[in-house]
């Protein structure tokens, strides 16, 4: 099972049954296949995971970034073989492929900057008052320390950036945790690559053996050993509602309960104000017609929702938008349960009272397909329908039309928490919408202006979570720099000696870090 370069586990290419793998748009099974982890195999990367953490934990914040920087090296060192492979297990095209493993490297890359710069820890100190009346002050120092072995589902979406050295594992392990991946059966042998990369990186970089082992099985035994190991102290998600909320109950209802960040289900409503409607309609349509299909739709921020006030300009910018969507080829989606799913979800939505499908598109579809589509309800009918705020995971969006203000504030106030929230409208608009943005505000964890939901920038101020059921804590995010602090809780540290501190807590403060001292913030030493 380990390889001659391997820290951790991957799967075992064993003979001629077992997992595989396979084209959806051709559905060409890959001869070669993977027998799936063993109970004895999972036990052993948990107890290696466990005994690697009391290394790992503790290594400096720079030998975690040189980690991060070789496995993004490693990454870029398996050339067009990671990029073809990962094509053909999910029929994305190589330009999409190729900036995933950009995005992919640059997360690796981005907690390694922030690691070496390290203010995320939050130091903060209160330095002692001995003399203070009527009780002495004590010394204490607090900052966050790593939680502990961390189990990583890995997407069906994004075979690279959110998957086996995606943005959960590269900010679990930037916080120092070891990682345990749960790799996808879509993406076997892609994440047979990636798995063999980051352990040589590992090796290379003198990392503990367990800081990482990845393993896959059928059905959803191996996940539920894997939630509810002892040893499992987080769990990060990504993928449907029903999927993170059976991890989540299995999560709390262990003996420890231990934190399950998922990021699930959102429809991304998007509001088109008059002005803006009406001075733009026709380029309006042709932007989200290119949104709501971006690569088929198979986005968590894709556009379900386009809500605006009913009238002229509604009704040109939804038979434009029909139009162009109506002219988008049919297209391979990532597996053949979510091409099913899709099309079982899109019928279902397409028969609910009040919904009327608007586009139309006679072009054979091809194998695991889906064929984009867009439909239109009154706010009175979805404001009478729960089910219309299910997501359809895939190129489908439905157009709403409020015939007032009013009921457009009713629709903003009956949804459900988002991922995105999306405004276009002009400055004036803004000033006559305000109130309703304020609403929007309270159901998402990014408000967006004039702008399409679909693209989401890894940086510091990214906010990729929002309240449920876009996400199970809408504290936290699963994109950008501050990803990492899921991975780690609060220690406090009450007059221990400077040879018992952590470095950042120290009175010399060797890495110059940033901190929090008597209520003023410095880098300086005390």
């Amino acid at each position: 099972m380990h390889g001659k370069n391997r820290i951790g586990f991957s799967l075992s290419n064993q003979g001629a049954t077992g997992l595989s793998s396979f084209n959806p748009a051709t559905a060409e099974i890959r001869s070669d296949q993977f027998t799936g982890a063993t109970q004895e195999e999972t036990e052993s990367a948990m107890q290696k995971a466990e005994s690697a953490f009391d290394t790992y934990r503790n290594t400096t914040p720079d030998q975690r970034a040189q980690f991060l920087e070789a496995i993004a090296d490693e990454i870029l060192n398996l050339g067009d073989e990671l990029v073809q492979t990962a094509m053909q297990e999910s029929a994305l095209p190589e330009g999409r492929i190729v900036g995933e493993r950009g995005r992919t490297m640059g997360q690796l890359k981005l907690f390694a900057s922030l690691l070496r710069e390290g203010s995320w820890v939050e130091a903060t100190i209160d330095t002692a008052q001995p003399n203070r009346e009527p009780l002495p002050k004590p010394d204490i120092r607090k900052m966050l320390r790593p939680l502990g072995p961390v189990v990583v589902f890995t997407a069906s979406n994004f075979p690279l950036a959110f998957s086996t050295a995606g943005g959960d594992t590269a900010s679990a392990l930037a916080a120092g945790c070891p990682v345990v991946v749960k790799a996808h059966n879509s993406h076997l042998h892609t994440n047979e690559l990636v798995s063999d990369a980051i352990s040589r990186a590992a090796e290379k970089t003198g990392m503990p053996d367990g800081v990482y082992s990845s393993l896959a099985a059928d059905g959803f035994g191996l996940g539920t050993t894997l939630v509810k190991h002892p040893k499992t102290k987080a769990v990060a998600f990504t993928g449907s509602l029903g999927g993170g909320m059976a991890l989540y109950k299995m999560a709390i209802e262990r003996d420890e309960p231990i934190p399950v960040f998922a990021e699930m289900g959102s429809i991304n409503p998007v509001i088109f104000l008059p002005k803006k409607l009406n001075a733009e309609k026709e380029a309006l349509a042709k932007t989200y017609a290119g949104s709501i299909t971006l690569g088929v739709g198979q986005f968590c921020t894709n556009p379900g929702l386009l809500i605006g006030l009913e009238g002229s300009d509604l009704d040109q910018f939804s038979t434009t938008l029909a139009s162009e969507i109506s002219g988008i080829q049919p297209s391979a989606m990532l597996n053949e349960g979510i091409a099913k799913n899709f099309n079982k979800n899109k019928e279902s939505s397409l028969t609910q009272n009040g919904v009327k499908l608007i586009s139309s598109n006679s072009v054979e579809i091809p194998r695991n397909g889906a064929s984009p589509a867009v439909a239109r309800v009154s706010a009175k009918d979805f404001l009478a329908n729960p089910n219309l705020q299910e997501e359809v995971f895939g190129p489908y969006s439905i157009v709403v039309s409020c015939k007032d203000q009013a009921e457009l504030d009713q629709v903003i106030a009956q949804l459900h928490g988002q991922l995105t929230i999306t405004f276009m409208g002009s400055d004036d608009d803004f000033k006559s919408f305000e109130t309703q943005i304020h609403s929007a505000e309270k159901k998402t964890g990014r408000l967006i202006y004039n702008g399409v939901p679909t693209g989401v920038e890894v940086c510091g101020s990214m906010q990729h979570g929002g309240p449920f059921p876009a996400a199970t804590d809408s504290r936290f995010t699963s994109v950008g720099s501050d990803a990492i602090k899921r991975f780690a809780r609060p220690v406090a540290y009450q007059s221990a000696p400077q040879t018992m501190l952590p470095d950042e807590l120290k009175d010399n403060n060797p890495n110059n870090v940033w901190r929090e001292v008597d209520g003023q913030r410095t880098n300086q030493g005390l």
